[in-house]
């Protein structure tokens, strides 16, 4: 790419206000000319579109006096915020402007999204991991990746912020796409996408299940709510190919619940299109064979431990075949994957045991992680643990008992705790932790926690730093202070030999 942040087209649209007012079959006073869509008034550039919506805490259009001074030409809301913007710019006005936005962002940029394959990953776990494998399947072509750790076009890291950005930012970033000859986008869906409509306004060709647990119940009112929003996306009106694990529980529903075509992979031995056989784990990953549709068998080896890692390479395998790739070559780039930021990765400092920074911060995640580890691990396993403040507060004291469970010995710390207690989160992982036979230690600091673990491990050792994976820093009372496991990791690590 030209631009590694470039997160618009070089190619500008324009339409007229009343063009795009047309569009949604709404009224219009004022006209304007439009050359971007924007959400939020630090994105707006100028000749923009500013959207208002109604929000938690306040309208969009408390702010369109911002907007207006970074560039605005002219604003879409609803009738409460067109109270809100009165006469400072031309306004389109429509009821629920969100629900409508999605469709408008894809038009608005020519529908870029059909200029190349679509692969929609959702899963509670394993997304970002899945996305990345993707990517190092296609080798050499052209690909690009939307998600949690952000976007690569090419590669080339392009500023985002949500793991499934908003519509007009998802539209950009497509065109961006078109404009770079990508062949295949692998993207995250998450469950607030799919209920915001953020990932409306185009068709997936290939849409991916990879599993269900306990997540993001502070945002949906319980797991069956959290599945039917993951459930939507393996509709007609959001994908033409479903692949689905059927290992997991919630996957087995969803083959008989969508009405689309659907490709099954299992690594438990379910019968499937795709099935993992011969798994042979290692300390540096996992070898296996594949056997899939009409007799094909090929060997794939997974550069990153765990078994779920090879329902996630799997997926890939799957996934992009049924998009038209020759699943031999997709192996032969999967095996060559430097892996993924912060998941599972190693971190070597010269120390006489395995040090690892995983993402983990749901239980299920964590049972993965530390079940991976277990067997190839000779003397203790070691993990350092916390959970995120302001979110489902359920998953706490599961996640301390699932670290007990598996771990010799789990250090429990501080993670993001945002605006809530540091002390009281601790003690509801301690409280779960208190259920297993590891040992719990507390440590609230996060620094000297892992500085704890540290001095501990001994050759043959493993020490699992969960919770933040590739995060750069931590959150405390709505401040973000720098802090990365992986540097604190090689830091402590050094200091200590």
């Amino acid at each position: 790419m030209t631009d590694a942040m470039r997160v618009r087209p070089t190619t500008t649209p324009r339409w007229t206000l009343p063009e795009l007012a047309e569009t949604l079959g709404a009224a219009v006073s004022g006209d304007a000319v439009v050359t971007g869509i924007a959400l939020n008034t630090a994105h707006v550039l100028a000749g923009d579109l500013y959207v208002a919506l109604p929000g938690a805490n306040a309208h969009g259009g408390t702010y369109v006096s911002q907007a207006a001074a970074a560039g605005a030409t002219a604003v879409l809301t609803d009738p409460a915020g067109a109270d809100l913007v009165g006469d400072v710019l031309p306004t389109i006005v429509v009821d629920e402007p969100r629900r409508r936005l999605a469709a408008l962002s894809a038009s608005f940029y020519g529908h870029p999204a059909e200029s190349f394959t679509t692969v929609g990953i959702t899963g509670t776990q394993g997304k970002t991991t899945t996305t990345y494998l993707a990517e190092a399947a296609l080798g050499e072509r052209v690909s690009a990746v939307v998600g949690t750790i952000g976007t690569r076009i090419g590669r080339v890291p392009a500023a985002s912020t949500l793991t499934t950005p908003e519509a007009p930012q998802l539209q950009a970033l497509f065109s961006v796409m078109r404009e770079e000859s990508v062949e295949l986008c692998a993207m995250e869906v998450s469950s607030h996408a799919l209920v915001q409509g953020r990932a409306d306004g185009f068709v997936f060709d290939v849409a991916v299940f990879l599993n269900l647990g306990r997540d993001h119940l502070d945002f949906h009112h319980d797991l069956e709510e959290y599945f039917l929003a993951k459930a939507s996306l393996f509709t007609p009106e959001r994908a033409r190919h479903a692949v689905v694990n059927v290992d997991d529980a919630h996957g087995r529903r969803l083959r008989q619940l969508t009405p689309l075509p659907v490709t099954t992979f299992s690594t438990d031995g379910n019968p499937a299109d795709w099935r993992a056989v011969n798994v042979r784990p290692h300390r540096l990953g996992t070898d296996l064979e594949v056997l899939g549709p009409d007799g094909l068998a090929i060997d794939l080896s997974v550069p990153l431990p765990g078994v779920f890692n090879v329902s996630n390479a799997l997926a890939v395998v799957a996934a992009l075949t049924a998009a038209g790739h020759d699943p031999v070559e997709l192996a032969a780039g999967i095996a060559a994957s430097t892996g993924v930021p912060g998941r599972m990765e190693r971190v070597e400092a010269g120390q006489p045991f395995t040090a690892i920074v995983d993402y983990a911060h749901k239980p299920d995640a964590v049972t993965a992680v530390l079940t991976a580890l277990r067997p190839v691990t000779a003397g203790r396993l070691i993990v350092v643990i916390g959970a995120g403040g302001d979110r489902d507060h359920g998953k706490r004291p599961l996640m301390g008992e699932a670290a007990a469970r598996h771990a010799d010995v789990v250090v429990v710390t501080d993670d993001n705790p945002r605006s809530e207690r540091a002390g009281a989160i601790r003690a509801a992982v301690l409280e779960g932790a208190a259920a297993g036979p590891g040992v719990a230690i507390e440590v609230a600091d996060r620094r000297d926690a892992i500085a704890h673990a540290v001095a501990m491990a001994h050759l043959g050792d493993t020490v699992v730093v969960a919770g933040k994976g590739h995060e750069r820093g931590q959150e405390v009372d709505g401040v973000v202070h720098p802090f990365d496991d992986r540097e604190v990791l090689v830091e402590l690590i050094g200091a200590a030999s």
